[in-house]
């Protein structure tokens, strides 16, 4: 059953008849009932709904960073809905039961404000170390930009992410990562967003590169056992202070291997 909140003209909620009214951000939209499929279970609609869960289960791993990464395209639909639609549309591929996501053509964020053309990442142990070239002044990019960062664990199907991790101007950043995920396969993200929070860069997906002991330093760990001695690192450090955070799905040394952000 309808109701009609303002009269006869005005915006209800429920169903009436062959069409149903509902209400979002304080508009009322109507559209038809859906149609009853006398068979739910097609090869084609079960593959479409591996693609959506697929998708889905990706993106939930990262809601509060797809809040913001999409904020440009909440005008019409919700943030995670425009990102549920550009993943479905450029980034999940296959078919059948082999359904997966093309890591590098994911977007975690989309919008107007320039991006950095040139960007990597070193994991170095319980962290993963960010660096590009500031290219402020290019179009609508600024100093005061900030780095957003985001590192997805395939095999766990977990993210961990940082939405104020730096200016742009300090062209290097780091993300924490839990100590568990020194073996796993990761993807890194990279973007950027201006200070006042509406203007949002695409992101790009780094290749990683994956940091090794020397050996000298390996021997002496091996035979430390009350101390352990980490080099530091001789980079700037952002000015501002983290936001990181882990959700659930169900450092730049000597001698650096790389490998690819593919799926």
């Amino acid at each position: 059953m309808g109701i009609i909140n303002q009269g006869i003209l005005g915006g209800f909620s429920g169903k009436v008849g062959p069409i149903v009214g509902f209400r979002w951000k304080s508009n009322y939209y109507i559209r038809a009932r859906a149609a009853k499929v006398s068979n739910p279970r097609t090869p084609r609609q079960q593959e479409q709904r591996g693609k959506f869960a697929t998708a889905f289960n990706f993106l939930k791993t990262m809601k509060p960073f797809i809040r913001m990464g999409y904020k440009e395209f909440t005008q019409d639909k919700s943030a995670f809905n425009a990102a549920m639609s550009y993943t479905l549309k450029r980034a999940v591929m296959g078919s059948g039961k082999d359904i997966t996501i093309d890591f590098n053509r994911t977007l975690v964020s989309m919008g107007t404000l320039m991006p950095v053309f040139e960007g990597t990442a070193i994991q170095e142990k319980d962290k993963m170390s960010f660096n590009w070239q500031n290219n402020s002044g290019t179009g609508n990019a600024e100093d005061t930009d900030i780095a957003m960062l985001l590192v997805y664990n395939k095999d766990k199907e977990m993210a961990v992410y940082d939405t104020e991790a730096a200016l742009r101007s300090g062209k290097h950043a780091e993300l924490p990562l839990p100590d568990s995920w020194q073996d796993d396969e990761l993807v890194a993200y990279l973007s950027f967003r201006n200070a006042d929070g509406d203007s949002v860069a695409n992101s790009i997906c780094l290749p990683i590169s994956i940091a090794e002991v020397p050996e000298g330093e390996a021997e002496i760990q091996a035979e430390s056992t009350d101390t352990t001695y980490e080099k530091p690192l001789s980079i700037k450090k952002a000015k501002l202070q983290p936001h990181i955070a882990v959700h659930l799905s169900s450092a730049p040394p000597n001698n650096i291997g790389t490998c690819r952000c593919e799926t």
